[in-house]
C-alpha cells in the first residue's frame, strides 16, 4: 500500500501544479464531463432515441421540451460552472435561477446535478457569510422539487432525499476547505520553522566567529607581545652577555611553541566541529586558572613583575568561567606588557564573595613616562573582547587610568543561568 499511497500522492501533486498553472483546464473539464454524462442522455431521448430505463409515468409526468428549449436549459445549468470557482457566489446564483425556471416548467432535467456541484464550489471557494443565503435558496428550491414530484413521490420522501444531498455537497465542501486551511497552515507553519532554523544556524555562525576571534586575538596577541619583549630584551642583552642572549632566546622559542600549541588546539577543535564527530580529539583543555600561574611566570620572564593572589573559593568555579577569567587576564596583562613595558609592576587580584567574581589587574605604569593612549572614546578588540567574556556571565568591564598606572576591573555573576553554563 506504501508505494501506492506514494504514487498517488504524486499524481495528485503533479495534477495541483498543472491546475495552478492552467486553471481554465479544470472548470472546462468539469463542465465537458457534466454535459456528457448528465446532458447528453436527455438530448438523445428528446430526440428520438432510446428511453433506456425511464418509467413510462415520469414522461406523462412532466413536460417534454424540444431539443432547442432543453438545450438551452442545460446550457443554462451547466456553463456557469465554467467560473464555479473564481466567482463561487455568482455561479452558484445563475445556476439556481435556472433550476428554479426549469422546475416552474415542469421539466425534469439530469443537469439538475449543476446546481449541487455549485453548492460544493460555494462552500469550498466563496465567503463562509454567503453560505446563509445559499443555503436558504436551495432549501427553497428543493421544496419545489418536492412538491412538483409529489405525483410520483411522496413530498416528505422526496424533500428528504433532496435536502440529504444538498447537505453532502455542502459539508463535503466544508470538508475540503478545512482539510486545505489545515494543509496551508502546515505548510507555513514549516516554512517559518524553516527560517528560524536558517537564522539560528546564521546567529550559531555569528556567534562561533566571534568567540574564534576572541580566541585568536588572545592567544596571537599575548604570546607575540611576549615574544617581541623578549626579542627586544635578546637584542640588547646579547652585546653585554651571551648567557642573557641565549636566555632571550630560548624564552622566545618556549613562548613560540605555546602560542603554536593553543593554535592547532583551536583549529583541531574547529575541524572536529565541521568534519563531524571521529572521536575524541588528541587536544590539551581550555586553560584555566590552574594555568594562570604559568601565564605570570611567562611575563616575568618578559620583565613584568607580577603579584597574584587568590581569594574566595575559586577551585569551584565551573571550566567556561575559568576560561573566561584566563582569558581576560591574560590580555590584561598583554596590554600592560604593550603599553607599560617591562619593569612595571602588577598586581592581579581574583576574589571570589557569593555569586560575585572579581578580577583586579593595576599596574604602576611606565617608568619616567605617561601610558600612550589611543583617540578619545575608541577601543581595541582587546578591551572589546574582555568586555564581551565579562558580558557572557552578566558582568562587566572597566578599564581606566589609575593612580598610578591603569588599572583593569572586570565583575562575573556566578548566579546559575537556564542555558548558561
Amino acid at each position: 500500500m506504501g508505494p501506492l499511497v506514494a504514487r498517488f500522492a504524486r499524481a495528485g501533486q503533479r495534477l495541483r501544479h498543472a491546475d495552478r498553472a492552467r486553471p481554465w483546464v479544470l472548470d472546462t473539464t468539469v463542465v465537458v464531463l457534466v454535459f456528457l454524462l448528465f446532458c447528453l442522455p436527455d438530448l438523445v431521448h428528446a430526440g428520438g432515441g432510446p428511453d433506456g430505463d425511464e418509467p413510462h409515468h415520469l414522461r406523462l409526468a412532466f413536460t417534454q421540451l424540444p431539443v432547442a428549449g432543453m438545450l438551452a436549459l442545460q446550457a443554462g445549468l451547466v456553463l456557469p460552472l465554467l467560473w464555479r470557482r473564481r466567482r463561487p457566489a455568482v455561479a452558484f446564483g445563475a445556476v439556481a435561477a435556472v433550476f428554479v425556471l426549469q422546475w416552474s416548467l415542469d421539466v425534469l432535467l439530469r443537469a439538475d446535478i449543476a446546481l449541487f456541484i455549485a453548492l460544493y464550489s460555494l462552500a469550498l471557494h466563496g465567503r463562509p457569510r454567503q453560505l446563509t443565503r445559499a443555503c436558504a435558496v436551495m432549501a427553497g428550491a428543493m421544496a419545489l422539487v418536492a412538491v412538483r414530484v409529489s405525483a410520483v413521490v411522496s413530498v416528505w420522501d422526496a424533500l428528504f432525499f433532496l435536502l440529504s444531498t444538498a447537505t453532502a455537497a455542502l459539508a463535503l465542501g466544508l470538508a475540503v476547505r478545512i482539510r486545505r486551511a489545515q494543509l496551508a497552515g502546515l505548510r507555513d507553519r514549516a516554512t517559518r520553522l524553516e527560517i528560524e532554523r536558517d537564522q539560528r544556524s546564521r546567529l550559531a555562525a555569528a556567534a562561533e566567529r566571534a568567540r574564534v576571534a576572541r580566541e585568536m586575538h588572545d592567544i596571537v596577541g599575548h604570546n607575540l607581545a611576549v615574544m617581541i619583549t623578549l626579542a627586544d630584551a635578546g637584542a640588547y642583552a646579547g652585546t653585554g652577555s651571551a648567557e642573557r642572549g641565549r636566555e632571550a632566546l630560548r624564552l622566545i622559542g618556549d613562548t613560540g611553541r605555546q602560542a603554536l600549541g593553543e593554535l592547532r588546539r583551536v583549529l583541531g577543535v574547529l575541524r572536529e566541529a565541521s568534519d563531524g564527530p571521529r572521536g575524541e580529539p588528541e587536544l590539551s583543555p581550555q586553560p584555566g586558572l590552574a594555568d594562570l600561574d604559568a601565564l605570570c611566570e611567562g611575563v616575568r620572564a618578559a620583565g613584568l613583575e607580577v603579584f597574584y593572589r587568590t581569594a574566595g573559593d575559586v577551585e569551584a568555579l565551573d571550566s567556561g568561567v575559568q576560561l573566561a577569567v584566563y582569558r581576560i587576564v591574560q590580555e590584561a596583562l598583554t596590554n600592560t606588557l604593550k603599553h607599560a613595558g617591562a619593569e612595571t609592576r602588577v598586581n592581579l587580584a581574583i576574589v571570589v564573595r557569593g555569586t560575585r567574581l572579581t578580577i583586579t589587574v593595576q599596574d604602576t605604569g611606565p617608568a619616567g613616562a605617561e601610558r600612550p593612549s589611543g583617540p578619545a572614546n575608541e577601543e581595541g578588540h582587546g578591551l572589546v573582547g574582555m568586555r564581551e567574556r565579562a558580558a557572557l556571565y552578566g558582568g562587566s568591564l572597566s578599564a581606566g587610568p589609575a593612580d598610578p598606572g591603569w588599572t583593569v576591573e572586570a565583575v562575573l555573576d556566578l548566579t546559575p543561568q537556564d542555558g548558561v553554563r
